[in-house]
């Protein structure tokens, strides 16, 4: 194998053009023997084989083979040199030397096969030789493949040569077959055939082993470098506790941008026990710095959820404005497909359309159904906020507020119920039209937008039992405040009848009229207060002189906007003269005093919308 792969390379630098000059011409078997690279009679100083049969690009110095993929000798079955191409003939020539001529073997005979090479091999072994040849003939046929280190011959027509460089072995490989034969003697002891083979010699792997220790110490002196270059640093280390450095490290716990490192060296020094009695108060005024970032943490956070809430509606807004060019191209489409344009368009072009229909209708289906899921998150959303709520707070809303709730949820369940019938009448004409169509796509179609049309429904109809509960919770609330009303009436009742029995009593006793005007006073007063007491009940009293200012503000805003604006437009205004205040702070103040503000819904289903109006002349015009 080895020879074959020697034979192979070596073929690669021979001219065939070459090959068929005659052998006693001995121009031309100059000219032959310099293309193989082959020494011929009386031409010393040449090679007998060239670098280019063995091993291409080894480097001697390095002992590796470059072009080519480093292999690992030890692995059986693999050697050094790489297998030959099997479609390119080898043909060897006759090679003359001082003392004897080399004859190759007939080109159709098997190539001579070869053991599998050791690893670090320099060492050949040479059967096959003349009884007649000596040391001299041997290293005169084998120097010229290298620098011979050591000729061991023995008596029995064999011997091993030891080369100084491993690509030598190759190039003594390639004289495996060749019959030698001694000057121009025909006796049977003065020829012989040679077969070169690998030999296994203790020197050779020895000297192979150290160089792959060598190679694997490089390999980990290499890793060690590039492992020390990719580590991470250590961390700084902390200095020791005392009343200069502590002194430092307070100052840094004030500076934002040396926080993380000054809190770092805090608590490293709060475990190693540095607090006492002496130290307390030093590390009380510490921790003090540290608690304070906390506020600067909490602001940072909610900066960073504004800009998310921000970035959700930008992306809202763009979905919704995406949602609408679809609406545009599906309605397009439909156009296109309507029988005064369709009648003029070809089959093919009637093919694409549909197609492009199809897709369209599609994605704009799986937008809306993207932007519905949005809507539903925020109202959510809001439900929950709704139900964080106390319970004393939602007994101050106002009856006419909820029963304007109530109205409007009244609405939009039945704006919901009315989708529902569309949607429902639409999946039943799209039933009877797949039944009228024929073709396996349009029917695969129709049946996807069946389907959406059902997961729909069953959004809408989910939507429609949460509204419902909704309205359920409303109407409640609006049984409760009749309760108080009607517990009211009945307290003043009673009132009325105790008064109209004092007064009885008095004309029967005979009590004088001062007595019965102080009762008549007393009963006015009883029922004044109970009447001031539900009232304070329902709304507090201005708390501070920001709040008066803020309900003048509000006040005059809501006026010179007569159908009343929703918080979120109300808040934007705020925010110009205090950036401080919140939607919520302005939504309860208004609800504090519903004498002045109210709040009504407008809009049906998706566009409903809460807004408040100013309702104190309202008030004044009635007392």
């Amino acid at each position: 194998m080895m020879a074959a792969a020697a034979d192979g390379l070596g073929s690669l630098a021979i001219d065939t053009t070459q090959l068929n000059m005659s052998v006693t011409d001995p121009t031309a078997w100059a000219t032959a023997m310099n293309n193989l690279g082959m020494v011929p009679v009386g031409l010393p100083g040449q090679q007998l084989v060239s670098d280019s049969i063995c091993v291409p690009g080894f480097d001697p110095g390095l002992n590796m083979m470059t072009g080519i993929t480093p292999i690992n000798p030890m692995i059986p079955g693999l050697g050094l040199v790489p297998p030959p191409p099997t479609e390119v003939a080898v043909v060897k020539e006759i090679i003359h030397c001082k003392s004897c001529t080399l004859f190759p073997q007939n080109p159709n005979l098997p190539p001579p096969s070869t053991r599998e090479r050791p690893p670090g091999c320099k060492t050949v072994f040479v059967g096959g030789l003349p009884e007649n040849a000596t040391e001299e003939i041997i290293q005169e046929v084998f120097e010229q493949c290298g620098d011979i280190t050591a000729i061991r011959k023995s008596k029995k027509n064999f011997c091993h040569i030891r080369f100084a460089e491993e690509f030598m072995v190759d190039k003594a490989i390639y004289l495996s077959g060749y019959r030698m034969r001694l000057g121009s003697s025909t006796d049977k002891k003065d020829s012989g055939r040679l077969h070169v083979d690998f030999a296994q010699a203790r020197d050779d792997f020895y000297e192979w082993e150290c160089k792959q220790r060598m190679r694997a110490r490089e390999e980990r002196h290499r890793r060690k470098l590039e492992e020390d270059r990719l580590r991470p640093p250590s961390p700084p280390p902390i200095m020791h506790y005392s009343e200069h450095e502590a002194a430092l490290l307070a100052e840094k716990l004030k500076d934002d941008s040396k926080f993380s490192e000054a809190i770092t060296v805090l608590l490293s020094w709060i475990e190693r026990g540095e607090v006492n009695r002496r130290s307390a108060n030093q590390f009380y005024s510490m921790v003090q710095s540290a608690n304070s970032h906390v506020r600067r943490l909490m602001n940072e956070k909610a900066t960073h959820e504004q800009e998310m809430e921000e970035a959700k509606e930008n992306f809202k807004n763009a979905l919704t404005g995406i949602l609408t060019q679809f609406e545009q191209i599906v309605a397009v489409f439909n156009a296109s497909t309507r029988q005064k344009a369709w009648d003029h368009f070809s089959k093919a072009q009637r093919k694409n359309i549909d197609i492009w229909r199809k897709h369209s209708e599609e994605l704009r289906n799986a937008q809306s159904e993207q932007l519905m899921g949005i809507r539903r998150e925020e109202e959510m959303e809001m439900s929950d906020d709704e139900d964080c709520d106390s319970p004393t707070k939602k007994l101050r809303v106002d009856e006419s507020a909820l029963a304007a709730q109530a109205y409007a949820l009244k609405e939009e369940n039945d704006s919901l119920r009315w989708q529902l019938d569309a949607y429902r009448n639409e999946v039943e004409l799209l039933k009877q039209e797949k039944e009228q169509l024929f073709r396996t796509e349009e029917n695969l179609t129709k049946d996807q937008q069946v389907q959406f049309l059902q997961q729909t429904m069953q959004g809408m109809q989910q939507q429609l039992l949460t509204i419902q509960e909704e309205l359920n919770s409303k109407k409640s609330e609006l049984e409760q405040a009749k309760e108080e009303q009607s517990h009211t009436q009945a307290l003043l009742k009673v009132l009325q009848e105790q008064l109209k029995g004092t007064k009885e009593l008095v004309e029967t006793n005979g009590h004088s009229h001062e007595d019965t005007n102080e009762i008549n006073v007393l009963t006015v007063a009883l029922v004044n207060q109970d009447r001031e007491n539900n009232i304070e009940k329902r709304s507090q009293g201005l708390k501070s002189e920001k709040e008066a200012l803020l309900i003048g503000i509000i006040s005059t805003f809501l006026h010179v906007h007569p159908f009343g604006a929703n918080i979120e437009y109300l808040w934007s205004y705020m925010q110009q003269l205090d950036s401080k205040i919140s939607a919520n702070e302005i939504e309860m103040l208004l609800m504090r005093l519903p004498r002045m503000f109210k709040q009504e819904f407008t809009g049906v289903g998706a566009t409903l919308e809460k807004r408040w109006k100013l309702c104190a002349f309202e008030g004044i015009k009635t007392t």
